[in-house]
């Protein structure tokens, strides 16, 4: 079975956000990179897939050489190769396009992305890549298993949780369930001297427009001081979150 993770490179949470050029840029300096979390998830799935079952794992992204450390990250732990489109991730659909693209020319049976980036949080690009492809999808992947070319897999909807059954070539959308956290890989020191010498390959991307702009960045309001109502002054409380909260 052939593996293709696709790799989102994100800021760490812990970053201090900024951003540049009147609001309209994100500000990179000082920000630590590492793999998108939804991603990583999928990509110790598929770790798992390649121990138990054989199965070959390659990780993919659209990005400029400031996203190979991310690549080599994964390759570290245990990826067997990796693909780096030379391009900036500019919107949904031109990701899509360019990873649609590889996928096609690699003959991957299962695609694992995770259902959305930490950082722009648009929830599009797998279900996209599904259907430029015409391919099997599910999206908030949870639990999925392979017998052949048969697959059971679990995923979250409104309310609860659905148990289907599809067949490869299959591309989800993963999250967490797919492995808890405590079963994520930590490149040790064989990974990462391993990682040096596996294949990162670098391909230009395909023509696809860019549909999307983003023209303003804007941070949430601050908030505002705390107002501690004495717990006897009920009338007090009552007339704050009338009139100053407006919940009531």
């Amino acid at each position: 079975m052939k593996i293709l993770v696709c790799i989102s490179h994100v800021p760490d949470t812990t970053s201090k956000i900024n951003f540049t050029n009147g609001d309209s840029e994100f500000d990179t300096n000082g920000v630590q990179y590492v793999i998108n979390p939804n991603d990583e998830f999928g990509l110790t799935r598929a770790i798992w897939f390649q121990e138990q079952q054989g199965a070959t794992v390659t990780v993919v992204n659209v990005g400029g050489p400031d996203t190979e450390p991310t690549l080599r990250k994964a390759l570290a732990i245990g990826a067997n190769e990796a693909i780096r489109v030379n391009a900036n991730p500019t919107d949904g659909f031109f990701v899509a396009k360019q990873l649609a693209e590889v996928i096609k020319n690699g003959g991957y049976d299962l695609v694992i992305a995770g259902k959305e980036s930490l950082d722009y949080n648009g929830g599009m690009v797998p279900g996209m890549i599904a259907g430029i492809l015409g391919s099997n999808f599910l999206n908030s992947c949870t639990a999925i298993t392979v017998d052949g070319n048969n697959v059971k897999a679990v995923r979250e909807i409104d309310g609860g949780k659905e148990t289907v059954s599809t067949t490869l070539p299959l591309i989800i959308g993963g999250q967490k369930g797919l492995v808890e956290e405590k079963d994520l890989r930590i490149p040790n020191m064989r990974g990462i001297m391993t990682a040096r010498t596996k294949a990162l390959t670098i391909l230009e991307p395909v023509d696809a427009p860019a549909n999307t702009k983003a023209v303003k960045f804007e941070k949430p309001a601050p908030k505002s001081a705390v107002k501690l109502v004495s717990a006897d002054n009920l009338d007090e409380l009552i007339n704050l979150l009338h009139n100053e909260a407006k919940v009531i």
